[in-house]
C-alpha cells in the first residue's frame, strides 16, 4: 500500500478537487490519502479561533466566508444547494461550538476549531469521488491519529496509533481511504493538532504504522528545488536527496516538507516522493536512504520575519553555562521555538520568528537578569552546500547581524 498527501493547494477550488479524482483514477492499488485544509482556510480560522477566544462578535462574519467558500465549492461540484449531509454536519458542530463560551485555555480552543478545515476538506473530497464513481471511506483521522494532550504541537502516542491504524485501515472491502492531516485526538477523544503544516507528519505517521511502500506528497511544484521559486529566480529540480539532507533543510525552514516528517519515514526506510499535481507524469524527487555522497547544487533557504533578541549579564560577567541552562529551560517551560542560537563572551544570541513567538513579552520576562536589545524584519538566509562565490552574491550590500558556517551550511541573519 501506498500514502498520498495533497496539500491546500491541491483542493483550493472545485478545479483543483477534479484534477485531484483525475489523478487518483491512475491508480488501483491501496492507498490512504491524506488532506489538508482547502486553499488559506487554516489562516482564516486562525482569526475565528481568536475571535471566539475574545468573545468578538465578528466570529459570525468570520464563520459565514468559512461556509460560503465550502458552499460554493459544493455548488461547483455537487449542484446548487446540493451540500453533502457530511459537510454540513461539519458546519452544524462548529456553529455549535460557537456558541459556546471559550475557555481560559487559548491552545486547547484552538485545536477544537482549526480542526474543522481539514473535516470539512476531506469530507467534500470523499463525497465527490463517491459521486464520480471512485468508491472509497472516509476515516476521522482523530479515531487512529493518538496524541498527549499537548495542544498545538502534540506528541504522538505510537503503540496507540499503530493499534488503531492496522484496525481501521484493513484494505479487506475497500483499497482507498480518505483521512485528514495535521489532526489526532487524545485516549479521553479530545482534538489536539501536530503544528502548523502537520499534515505532512500525518501522512509519514500513516506510512511508518503501515509499513508503506512510498509515501509521496503532491504539490504545485515539480519537486524539491534548489529555492523557493517565488522568493528566487534561476531555481533548479534535485532529483534525488537523501534523507538526512531532507531533514537538514526542512529545520533550516525549508517549507516543502515539515520538519517532523522525515523520522519515521527513514527509521522505516521508506522513500518519500514530492511530485506535481499539475504534471502527475513527472517524476519530481525521491527522498531515501543513499550511502554515497552525491554533488548537489547550492540550496537555498529564506526565512524572512525574524527577531534578533541579545541577552547580556547585567553585571558585564561571561555567558555562563548556568545563563544557559536558565534561558533554555524557561523557552522550553513556555513552548518558544528558537530559529537559531549563538553564543559570545558577553552575549546570547537568540533568533525567534517574529510572527510566531510573543518576544515582547520574552523579553519582559528576561529583563531581570539580563539587558537586553532587538532588531527585528530580518531574514535568515541558510545555503546548503555553499561556495564563497555564492555567499559573497548572497550577502553583496546586505548588513549582516550573526553568521554561523559550518562544512556544509553557512547561516546569515541580514536585514531585509
Amino acid at each position: 500500500m501506498k500514502v498520498f498527501k495533497f496539500g491546500g493547494a491541491s483542493v483550493k477550488n472545485a478545479d483543483a478537487v477534479r484534477n485531484l479524482g483525475k489523478i487518483l483514477n491512475r491508480y488501483d492499488e491501496n492507498l490512504v490519502v491524506v488532506i489538508s485544509a482547502m486553499g488559506k482556510t487554516t489562516d482564516l480560522l486562525e482569526t475565528l479561533v481568536r475571535a471566539y477566544f475574545e468573545k468578538n462578535n465578528s466570529k459570525w462574519e468570520i464563520f459565514s466566508e468559512f461556509k460560503n467558500y465550502h458552499t460554493e465549492i459544493c455548488n461547483q461540484l455537487f449542484g446548487e444547494g446540493k451540500t453533502p449531509a457530511l459537510v454540513l454536519e461539519q458546519f452544524d458542530d462548529l456553529e455549535e461550538k460557537l456558541e459556546k463560551k471559550p475557555s481560559l485555555d487559548y491552545n486547547f480552543e484552538y485545536d477544537q476549531i482549526i480542526c474543522f478545515g481539514e473535516l470539512v476538506s476531506t469530507c467534500i473530497v470523499s463525497e465527490f469521488l463517491n459521486a464520480s464513481g471512485k468508491v472509497n471511506q472516509w476515516i476521522d483521522a482523530r479515531t487512529v491519529i493518538r496524541t498527549d494532550d499537548l495542544y498545538r504541537d502534540a506528541n504522538i502516542d505510537w503503540e496507540l496509533t499503530e493499534e488503531f491504524c492496522k484496525e481501521t485501515f484493513t484494505f479487506i472491502d475497500n483499497n482507498l481511504y480518505i483521512t485528514q492531516g495535521f489532526i489526532g485526538s487524545t485516549p479521553a477523544n479530545i482534538t489536539t493538532t501536530l503544528g502548523r503544516e502537520g499534515s505532512d507528519f500525518t501522512a509519514a505517521i500513516i506510512g511508518n504504522v503501515l509499513n508503506a511502500e512510498s509515501v509521496s506528497f503532491w504539490k504545485d511544484v515539480p519537486g524539491v528545488l534548489s529555492a523557493d521559486p517565488k522568493k528566487m529566480a534561476g531555481t533548479s529540480k534535485i532529483d534525488s536527496l537523501s534523507y538526512r539532507e531532507a531533514v537538514e533543510m526542512t529545520h533550516s525552514g525549508a517549507k516543502i516538507i515539515h520538519p517532523k516528517t522525515m523520522k519515521p519515514l527513514h527509521n522505516k526506510g521508506i522513500p518519500l516522493y514530492v511530485k506535481s499535481f499539475l504534471a502527475p507524469d513527472d517524476a519530481g524527487t525521491v527522498i531515501h536512504e543513499i550511502d554515497h555522497k552525491i554533488q548537489l547544487p547550492p540550496i537555498f533557504i529564506l526565512r524572512e520575519h525574524q527577531v534578533l533578541i541579545t541577552l547580556s549579564p547585567k553585571d558585564f560577567s561571561f555567558i555562563s553555562i548556568e545563563d544557559i541552562d536558565r534561558v533554555v529551560n524557561f523557552l522550553i517551560e513556555n513552548r518558544v521555538k528558537v530559529t537559531l542560537m549563538q553564543q559570545s563572551a558577553i552575549d546570547l544570541n537568540l533568533v525567534l520568528d517574529g510572527q510566531e513567538a510573543d518576544w515582547d513579552w520574552l523579553m519582559q520576562e528576561l529583563s531581570p537578569y539580563y539587558t537586553l536589545r532587538y532588531n527585528t524584519g530580518l531574514t535568515l538566509i541558510t545555503i546548503r552546500h555553499y561556495t564563497e562565490e555564492v555567499l559573497d552574491w548572497m550577502v553583496k550590500e546586505k548588513d549582516i547581524y550573526l553568521e554561523q558556517h559550518s562544512r556544509l551550511t553557512a547561516r546569515m541573519l541580514v536585514k531585509e
